[in-house]
Order: C-alpha cells, then sequence, then structure tokens
C-alpha cells in the first residue's frame, strides 16, 4: 500500500470537491482547478477525500500516490495559493514586467521578453543594492513551478561565482577556482 497514497486528504472549509466521470473539480476562495484521473477511485465522504486503487497492478500502484498528492496541491492550491521567487545573481542582470510580460536583461546581446500565463501572478522587485527578485504567484502548483524551471533555465547558476537565476533559499553547490 503507497504510504502517502492511502492518507485520508482533510477538506478545509470553504472548499468544495467534486467528482464525476474521471475529474475531479476543487472550488475555493481563490479560484477552481480541475484535474482527469484514471485507475483510481476518489471518494469525497464528509470533510475528506479518500484515494484508493482496486488491485496491486504497477500502474494503479504507481498512480495512486501521484492522484492523492496532485488533489492535496489542489486543495492548498485554492485555500492559500503557492509562490515562487527566483532571483538574478550578477552584473547587470535586470528584471522587469509590463503586465504578464516578464522582460529580463540576463547578459545576452538581447533581453528576454516572457509572456507569463494569466494564471500566474507576476511580480519583479529591484531594490538598491540588492539582487532583483522574480515573484510568482498561482494556486495551480504544477504551472507554476513549470514557469519558475522555464525562468530560471534561460541562465542556469554557475559553479563558481554563483551567477545566474536561481530560486531564493537555493543552496548552491561551489567549486574552488584554478589554484596557481
Amino acid at each position: 500500500m503507497s504510504r502517502i497514497g492511502k492518507n485520508p486528504i482533510v477538506i478545509p472549509a470553504g472548499v468544495t470537491v467534486e467528482v464525476a466521470n474521471g475529474i475531479i473539480t476543487v472550488k475555493g476562495k481563490k479560484g477552481q482547478l480541475t484535474q482527469e484521473f484514471s485507475d483510481v477511485t476518489v471518494l469525497v465522504e464528509g470533510d475528506q477525500v479518500q484515494v484508493n486503487r482496486s488491485s496491486d497492478h504497477k500502474d494503479q500502484r504507481a498512480k495512486h500516490g501521484l492522484y492523492r498528492s496532485l488533489i492535496n496541491n489542489m486543495i492548498i492550491g485554492v485555500t492559500d495559493g503557492f509562490t515562487k521567487e527566483l532571483e538574478l545573481v550578477g552584473v547587470g542582470y535586470r528584471a522587469s514586467n509590463q503586465g504578464q510580460k516578464l522582460d529580463l536583461a540576463l547578459g545576452f546581446s538581447h533581453n528576454i521578453v516572457l509572456e507569463i500565463a494569466p494564471e500566474v501572478v507576476l511580480e519583479t522587485i529591484s531594490e538598491k543594492g540588492k539582487n532583483p527578485i522574480v515573484k510568482l504567484t498561482s494556486l495551480d502548483k504544477q504551472l507554476l513551478g513549470q514557469v519558475a524551471a522555464k525562468i530560471r533555465g534561460f541562465r542556469k547558476p554557475e559553479p563558481y561565482k554563483g551567477k545566474g537565476v536561481k530560486f531564493v533559499g537555493e543552496v548552491l553547490r561551489r567549486k574552488a577556482g584554478k589554484s596557481a
């Protein structure tokens, strides 16, 4: 039995969970999320959601804990939401936004302009003497992680000086330079 999959999910007040035709819908104060599921059964009983599987087949075992985690993330997303912050470390690295367009200056010959999905709230913070920060907020954890990884992928942090785009709080593995 999956250790994660067998734990029930508690539904907080103000959140409704509906299951119909292989699609689960979670509605809360921040919005609504939907997710398709297969190979497992999802039961909503009172203020709990239980994910069960019918056999120990490899596909069902693999999806048991996955769908439990996805449903839990949906419930957390519609109540609190998720936030990721990226820090631009390097001389001349800048970030600005106009609405949902993110403009990044990362040391290339041209600036990178990225259109962010409307479900993700974008904010850039530039303070004198500190590294610029790109703050992303969304109720969909999967989409948020995908957008953050795309931004980080433009200039990953390098191991010698630590220059690049990194998550706030991320610990980088540093290397020693050439020894004379």
